[in-house]
């Protein structure tokens, strides 16, 4: 399945600078992301807003005039690796002010050392971090409905309605990690395998916003 990219022009407007490091589900936990997603679109249409694609944020920042440095720390970094298994524990919610619906992971072996790792890493530089939590407190998931227009009584009930633990959760395994960076109205990825020391990267294709 394609990997849509970020085409909304706030959206992109709100990140130009910024760069990400995600993981990308591609199998059940993506699946079971479509299918919480495309539920809330029943729902409530256009009047929230979605993300383009399932993704799990490691990591956040701003250096528009170092994006080079970032990457070869994400290079680096990804080269050091193994493969991720990720297990879609629960549908749940980040209250307000955020309204966030998410897809609440499982605190695995393999995302827990990739996130601090990442966080030693990044220690090393200077690079200028943003939206960064101790490990303790980070909760690993990925959004799939930014309510944040909706009004009170509105959100408490879409929170209340699609909260919901699995009894079997969706899993599955990422051998690649993306590097994501957003300049020119357009976002970029770059993907490097996990676990290679020279590994293959492919950069992603552009495409603008009109």
């Amino acid at each position: 399945m394609a990997r849509d990219f970020m085409t909304d022009p706030g959206q992109l407007r709100d990140l130009d600078g910024q760069q990400y490091i995600v993981l990308r589900p591609l199998g059940a936990v993506m699946r079971e992301f479509d299918a919480v997603q495309d539920a809330a679109r029943q729902r409530l249409g256009d009047t929230v807003r979605y993300p383009g694609a399932a993704h799990v944020t490691l990591r956040g920042l701003y250096e528009p005039d170092r994006v080079d440095a970032v990457r070869d720390v994400v290079r680096e970094w990804a080269a050091q690796q193994h493969p991720i298994d990720l297990v879609f524990e629960a549908v749940d919610a980040f209250p307000a002010p955020w309204q966030i619906v998410i897809a609440r992971l499982g605190r695995t072996p393999g995302l827990l050392h990739a996130y601090a790792s990442l966080t030693e890493a990044l220690d090393r530089t200077d690079l200028r971090r943003i939206g960064e939590l101790p490990l303790d407190d980070w909760t690993f998931h990925l959004s799939t409905v930014y309510a944040k227009t909706l009004t009170d009584e509105a959100w408490t009930a879409l929170a209340d309605d699609t909260r919901h633990d699995y009894g079997a959760p969706p899993a599955e395994t990422v051998t690649e990690v993306e590097f994501v960076t957003y300049s020119d109205a357009a976002e970029h990825r770059e993907v490097f395998s996990l676990g290679v020391s020279r590994p293959e990267q492919r950069e992603g294709q552009i495409r603008r916003a009109h």
